[in-house]
Parts: C-alpha cells; structure tokens; sequence
C-alpha cells in the first residue's frame, strides 16, 4: 500500500467501506494517522470522528465491529477503500448499509443476464442465445444439464481451466433457462438471502 497522504485533508482521508464478499459500499467515514495506524494493528475498523472529536471504533457500543480484510488507497494516494466482514448491521438505523439495502452491486453476470434478455426479447436472428430459447423449454433445460453433467465429469479430472469453461457454460445457460420461465438471476438472489442465517 502507498503511503497516505493525510495533509491534503487537514490530517484525515475518507475511508469507504465495502463488504468484501458482496462488495456492498456498508458506510463511509474519516481516518486520521491515528485511527488509521489502530485499524491496522487491532484488525477493526477505527475512524476519527468529526462530531466527537476522537478515535471511534464502529461496533464499540454495538459489538458489530468491521473485520478488515484488505485495505486499497486510491491514484492521488488520499482516500481509502477498506473491505471489511461486518459483524452485523452497519448503520445505527439496523439496516446492512448506511446507504440503504437496495445498494448492493450488481457484477457481470447481471450484466450478462441483460445481455441474454436483450437478444431475446429483440428476436436476434443470429443469436445462438435466442436459437436455444426458442427452441422452447425443454431445449433450454436440457442445454443446463448437459452442462450440469459435464461440469460434474470436469470436477472429477485435474484439468481447472476445463472446469472453469463448463461452469461458465452452465451459469450461461441458466440464465437463458431463467428468461425461459420468467424468473430472473435476481429472485434467485433473494432466496438464497432468505435462507442465509
């Protein structure tokens, strides 16, 4: 990590906190060299607060610290991004972030599930995505289990670049499997959520 530059900012930086296994931006807030070099030896998240005027380690009153898992500075070398495992809600509202639920970001297989969409609903001829949603449901269930199978015989050898191309395979078509039943990458997001303790 490059040495932080606290002076351009009256001695503190803005730190952004990010869950490092949904990479959901949880809160942001101040570090001087003090909370900064303390984050750093404890393992948890401690900030400079602006309104208190001392070092505040979130989760202190509510136990739920911010675990640091790896800490990025930016190109001017004067802000911070921290990943953290929250150890429960981040905001003092009880929600997960201090920006709300609904801030969770979406990678590249929503954008891919777009993509899928698109060629679909715009009949894209030339589209092997469409050719195989066309052709109806039990063609669009039957690609997800070939892939299925040969993910499974992949598994079973030593070769990773194979298994990563059949997972690939099998997570693309899912996603012409879930237009084919209406549902989306989304709502199946939802349910694993509900399900998580």
């Amino acid at each position: 990590m490059n040495q932080i530059d606290f002076k351009k900012g009256n001695g503190l930086v803005p730190a952004v906190i990010q869950d490092n296994s949904t990479l959901q931006v949880l809160m942001v807030g101040f570090m001087n060299e003090e909370s900064f070099q303390k984050t750093l030896s404890e393992g948890k998240v401690t900030f400079f607060s602006r309104s208190k005027n001392r070092l505040w380690t979130k989760g202190e009153t509510s136990g739920n610290y911010l675990y640091v898992k790896e800490i990025t500075t930016d190109c001017d070398n004067d802000s911070l991004l921290i990943r953290v495992d929250p150890a429960g809600p981040v905001c003092h509202t009880g929600s997960t972030s201090c920006f709300g639920e609904n801030t969770s970001p979406r990678g590249f297989l929503y954008k891919l599930e777009k993509i899928v969409n698109e060629r679909i609903d715009n009949d894209v001829k030339d589209s092997y995505t469409n050719k195989i949603f066309r052709q109806g449901i039990n063609r669009a269930a039957q690609k997800v289990g070939e892939e299925a199978v040969e993910l499974i015989i992949e598994a079973k050898d030593d070769n990773t670049e194979l298994f990563r191309n059949e997972a690939a395979d099998l997570l693309y078509h899912f996603l012409i499997l879930l237009k084919a039943k209406g549902s989306s990458l989304a709502e199946i997001e939802d349910i694993l959520k509900s399900r998580h303790k």
